[in-house]
């Protein structure tokens, strides 16, 4: 959900900036970016390198998902993990290098990665939830049960499901890991807005993405965020990130995975997600084992609504991480994993579910 910042947050520094207060942000900007850049990063670490056993899944109406699966076949529980608006499953590295001893299954939403494109119009919350159904029934056939485990709107995909497969919970599903997400409250714009334009912002936002989605509009947008450098890598990091330890390579594979998103995708799921209210779905989510995961400077979807959210779910566990953003599962990879592998044991304590 970056791409939309890069636009408006540039619009207001070219409207509101004198030219001596334009040429001291781009002045410290460079400052800024030297000193990130100049980070050191860990060493080997192949972003976007690890693959899995592909596999295609034709959606209800026809659309290719791509599908990778990592891990032993023989292993009790499949992991089925759903990833975030403008991403795709590579965000989920550090999980496919450190959870290998479990069967993992990577998938690409609609529209983003390698999957196929949906028709024209919007997109919908709902059609993530039914698309979650057809990998579930692809990628894990058998009598096993599986754990989902959602980042962003992946979480909110888990959440759909819920709310148009009821049975499925306590059944097949057996648990579920929740990360930077929230069952409602988007309309309401993201922390790092200014409160008192936050809701006149959220409003402009899908008329403004829509025009940059449209004829030789987006070929421009395309280009201009091909050309964006090194204020796409700052806004990047200032919006995914809370820290300051995060590595200049992790950065800039985030910021790489939103560009590689067309302008087109990005309008079409963005009113969907400001639309988006799965409550009626949190009952049906307490039927299993929840852990949900805020961390403390997401500036993207409030930690309030994390924590709302964890309130809301019977039963589930709240994993807060201090000092971290909303790219937990890149930030904080060794938290998310422990969270992943806490929930695990928690169903497998109480007995692993019959097939549905």
């Amino acid at each position: 959900m970056a791409n939309w910042r890069r636009i408006t947050g540039a619009a207001g520094l070219v409207v509101g900036a004198t030219a001596a207060g334009a040429g001291a942000l781009v002045a410290a900007e460079r400052i800024a970016i030297s000193r990130l850049r100049g980070r050191p990063s860990p060493a080997g670490e192949a972003f976007g390198s690890l693959r899995g056993l592909e596999l295609t899944v034709l959606a209800e109406d026809g659309v290719p998902l791509h599908v990778e699966i990592n891990g032993p076949d023989t292993a009790p529980m499949t992991i089925i993990f759903c990833h975030g608006y403008t991403l795709n499953q590579d965000c989920w590295h550090f999980q496919r290098r450190d959870l290998s001893d479990h069967r993992l299954v990577f998938w690409d939403q609609r529209d983003h990665g390698r999957s196929g494109r949906s028709a024209a119009g919007s997109g919908s919350i709902g059609q993530l939830g039914t698309d979650l159904k057809a990998v579930i029934d692809a990628a894990a056939p058998g009598p096993g049960p599986v754990v989902l485990v959602g980042h962003s709107m992946g979480g909110m995909t888990i959440m759909a499901l819920a709310d148009q497969y009821p049975g499925l919970f306590g059944t097949k599903v057996a648990g579920a890991v929740l990360i930077s997400t929230a069952a409602r409250g988007l309309e309401g714009g993201s922390p790092w807005m200014p409160a008192p334009i936050r809701p006149a912002l959220t409003r402009a936002l899908p008329v403004v993405l829509n025009g940059a989605a449209k004829g030789k509009r987006a070929i421009l947008v395309e280009r201009g965020r091909r050309v964006s450098g090194d204020l796409a890598f700052l806004t990047t990091r200032l919006i995914g990130f809370g820290g300051d330890d995060v590595s200049p390579d992790t950065v800039a594979f985030l910021e790489q995975m939103i560009r590689d998103t067309p302008i087109e995708v990005v309008a079409r799921f963005c009113q969907a997600l400001l639309a988006c209210d799965m409550r009626d779905a949190l009952p049906v989510l307490g039927t299993v084992p929840v852990t949900v995961v805020v961390g403390e400077k997401d500036r993207l979807i409030a930690a309030r609504l994390g924590i709302e959210l964890a309130a809301e779910i019977p039963g589930a566990q709240l994993v807060w991480v201090p000092g971290a953003g909303h790219a937990l599962v890149l930030e904080r990879p060794d938290m998310v994993n422990r969270a992943i592998t806490e929930l695990l044991a928690r169903v497998a304590g109480g007995g692993l579910p019959q097939s549905a």
